[in-house]
């Protein structure tokens, strides 16, 4: 998941009504590219500023991308939004290869991190999973603590690290499915 939540998102998320009430996830649609991608931009951009990497991949996805890998969703892509009204506060693709998912892309709306949408996002990831996934697996910045302490909460611990074409340090995560 990018970007930390900052104080002010931690006190909207204090006294907003409790996100479950609220939160809607489903499956987005080929038109929601373009929210989609609004929201990872805004997502991301921190992760790339904390590194310096302004050519982060999530940043230079781009809105027919987005689209097509929507309109391509099935067996080996499951996709979910969040939405809180008409708002869609986040989204997280999942990448199906053999008996294992790829977590990609995972973004909740910076004002709303730490409220929930994120626990929610990927429990309904995981929950959408084919059959044949027996592990989940994804990368976050290896300086991103907030991320790697959201994952670890969710059962994913590091199991290796790499270098991503930007040059920021990635850590491995992954968990088993259960």
């Amino acid at each position: 998941m990018a970007a930390m939540r900052s104080t002010s998102a931690a006190t909207s998320a204090a006294t907003a009504p409790d996100i479950a009430t609220v939160l809607r996830i489903a499956a987005p649609a080929p038109e929601h590219a373009g929210e989609v991608l609004t929201v990872q931009r805004a997502a991301y951009v921190t992760e790339a500023q904390r590194y310096c990497a302004p050519g982060i991949l999530p940043l230079r996805e781009t809105v027919e991308q987005i689209r097509a890998d929507l309109e391509g969703a099935g067996p080996t892509l499951v996709a979910r939004a969040a939405w809180i009204g008409p708002r869609l506060v986040g989204s997280v693709r999942g990448r199906v290869e053999g008996q294992a998912m790829e977590v990609v892309r995972f973004t909740v709306a910076p004002d709303l991190q730490g409220g929930g949408v994120g626990r929610a996002l990927l429990a309904a990831l995981h929950a959408a999973a084919p059959p044949q996934v027996r592990t989940f697996w994804l990368v976050t910045g290896g300086r991103s603590e907030d991320n790697k302490r959201f994952y670890r909460a969710a059962g994913y611990e590091v199991v290796g690290t790499a270098l991503d074409d930007a040059g920021v340090e990635l850590v491995r995560m992954e968990r088993p499915r259960g």
